[in-house]
């Protein structure tokens, strides 16, 4: 088989792609080692930038999500039992954010991809990308039982991390950037009315707690809790309890609304860059490249920045025979990557109480809520981050 873009991975950066290539013209194959139900159902992120919504309206595939998503103006910040809101609209000159579960991204771009006819390969494994500095870039996958070759003009590993696309960047030219924190998110869905209208992020010395939704009746929050925790450690009872504990402020009108749990997870809390992001025709996007703490929200919205990229720089180059984008993708992608790593490093690090955490970092972090909530260019540099970086 052979096309123009192979894509590995269809996650919402691979379908995405795909999408975007067909509207433009151009031929692409989407391989995915998992079955469509499993792609469909995997939890992921779920706030989406100013600049994401925009993309998918633009694509043709936000129909749904503007119908069923839940747009956001703000969030909420709690510390030392006082609660302020961050006004995104009013920062940013009306830049927001709209909560959209990751699961129904994918579902729109899977469906559209199909209806487009565009092929689609779930349970395709793909086992190595060969010659990527050459024209004629292949990957290599089994399907359906068999061993087959992808011939390409150019590959995009949309795979994640633990993919075969970055492996085929020789080490040699490769560096890495990364840490690794004392902490994770133990995180539950809950068959309940959300406690509050928009995200509450909350810093405690018990340590952080995040108070979210997936839906006008699921809510979903995160509890802060030591490196290495099973999903299972506690009680659904201790849990509310925790959260509710966190969540406390002096305001006798607000209360925590609690709900059968109907899963829980703990998700691991890293920073990770590799760079550069192009090796030859083979060229690296979203966690296959980076990866960033939830706390600033950015780990879907990065992914779609660098196929957007990807995606223009390509039809340029077709249409017009310049490579100059192309050939700046890395570089482009990166300066983006890098402010979205240094936020959601402050976020996590302002927010999180770290188990070594002496009296002085305490106050710190609170003199860094403090300037947040009395400043207003502080505040706009949260707004403008959070609703996204510019594509």
């Amino acid at each position: 088989m052979r096309t123009t873009v192979g894509i590995i991975g269809a996650g919402p950066a691979g379908l995405l792609l795909a999408r975007l290539l067909h509207n433009a013209g151009i031929d692409s194959v989407v391989l995915e080692s998992r079955d469509r139900a499993y792609v469909e159902r995997r939890q992921r992120a779920g706030i989406l930038e100013q600049g994401t919504v925009d993309v998918l309206r633009a694509a043709g595939v936000g129909a749904r999500m503007d119908r069923e998503g839940l747009p956001h103006d703000g969030i909420e910040l709690r510390f030392d039992r006082r609660r302020h809101r961050v006004d995104f609209p009013g920062l940013t000159g009306g830049r927001s954010v709209m909560v959209y579960a990751q699961t129904e991204v994918c579902k729109d771009l899977i469906a559209a991809r199909l209806a487009d006819g565009g092929p689609l390969l779930f349970e395709a494994e793909a086992l190595a990308v060969e010659g990527a500095e050459s024209d004629t870039p292949r990957v290599r996958y089994r399907h359906e039982g068999s061993e087959q070759v992808l011939e390409c003009d150019y590959v995009v590993g949309c795979d994640g991390f633990w993919g075969v696309a970055r492996a085929a960047v020789p080490e040699a030219l490769s560096a890495t950037y990364e840490r690794t924190y004392p902490f994770g998110w133990l995180g539950i869905l809950a068959d309940v009315a959300p406690s509050h209208d928009e995200l509450v992020y909350a810093r405690s010395d018990r340590g952080f707690a995040l108070l979210s939704m997936r839906s006008p009746t699921v809510t979903r929050a995160y509890l802060q809790v030591p490196e290495g925790t099973d999903a299972d450690a506690f009680t659904h009872e201790e849990i509310w309890d925790e959260l509710d504990r966190r969540l406390e402020v002096d305001d006798p009108d607000w209360r925590l609304a609690r709900g059968p749990i109907t899963a829980t997870s703990v998700t691991p809390m890293r920073s990770y860059v590799h760079e550069p992001m192009r090796h030859g025709r083979l060229f690296l996007a979203g966690d296959a490249a980076h990866i960033v703490p939830p706390t600033g929200a950015k780990g879907l919205n990065l992914a779609v920045g660098d196929v957007v990229t990807f995606a223009r720089a390509l039809t340029a180059h077709l249409a017009e025979g310049d490579p100059t984008l192309l050939d700046a993708y890395s570089a482009t992608c990166l300066r983006r990557v890098w402010q979205a790593e240094r936020f959601s490093y402050a976020m996590t690090t302002m927010l999180h109480r770290a188990p070594d955490a002496t009296a002085f970092d305490d106050r710190i972090q609170l003199a860094r809520l403090d300037r947040v909530t009395t400043s207003r260019a502080a505040e706009t540099d949260l707004a403008e981050a959070y609703t996204g970086f510019p594509l």
